[in-house]
């Protein structure tokens, strides 16, 4: 091989290690994008952390989530926030493969686009709800956000008001067998003291009838001494 041509194949390394450093740079900026995508999604809209529409099929929840996770997965990036991206598109991916978790956001999706067309006086027929534009579609992912809120503080205020009824039914199951324990305890006291008790009433009833014999041979003796008089 001459001088040229090693020149030139040099050049053409040089060239493919400089194409594979913009590809990695590239793929690394698309993962931190995606990742700080997923961490400014508004968190109870499984959809929007996934970057879906509602209602889409089971299987397009699979795709999606698959590549997703495939690109920003914590050994795969250095990226120090992957771990908290993957896990919010983990929880994501699994509450829309629940049927129960997937129909309550669908509800509050649906509840947010009834409530956007009444403030808006508009109809179901109207052009804007029948083809929405991006300046409806953004109202309504805000208004999304305003019923999802709502809906989880309704949840957990019934969380914590069953929580508080757990708590006083626990705590009066709690008194109700302290106080059979108490009970019990009293009926074992009671009933090892027993012998104490009829031993000491014995022993009662041995001295007073000690002292009833004493005193009617005092009262006898006083009696002859009593002299009659006249």
């Amino acid at each position: 091989m001459t001088t040229s041509e090693k020149a030139v194949g040099n050049e053409a390394q040089d060239e493919l290690a400089a194409l594979d450093a913009l590809e990695k740079e590239a793929s690394e900026f698309n993962k931190d994008a995606e990742i700080d995508r997923i961490l400014k999604a508004f968190r109870l809209d499984a959809y929007a952390v996934l970057n879906l529409q509602p209602g889409v099929p089971d299987s397009q929840i699979k795709i999606q989530y698959r590549k997703l996770s495939l690109l920003i997965h914590p050994d795969k990036t250095t990226n120090p926030s992957a771990p908290n991206a993957f896990d919010r598109l983990k929880k994501a991916q699994t509450e829309l493969m629940d049927p129960k978790q997937r129909t309550h956001l669908d509800e509050c999706i649906s509840d947010a686009r009834m409530l956007l067309i009444r403030e808006r006086k508009l109809t179901v027929d109207s052009p804007e709800v029948k083809e929405p534009n991006k300046d409806f579609i953004e109202a309504w992912r805000k208004k999304t956000v305003e019923v999802l809120v709502d809906a989880e503080a309704r949840r957990r205020k019934q969380l914590k008001a069953q929580l508080q009824e757990e708590g006083r039914e626990q705590r009066k199951q709690d008194e109700e067998v302290a106080e059979r324990k108490r009970r019990r305890e009293h009926e074992v006291k009671w009933e090892e003291s027993r012998e104490d008790r009829i031993g000491s009433w014995r022993d009662f009833k041995k001295g007073a009838g000690g002292v009833m014999a004493k005193g009617e041979g005092d009262g006898k003796q006083k009696k002859k001494k009593l002299k009659v008089l006249g």
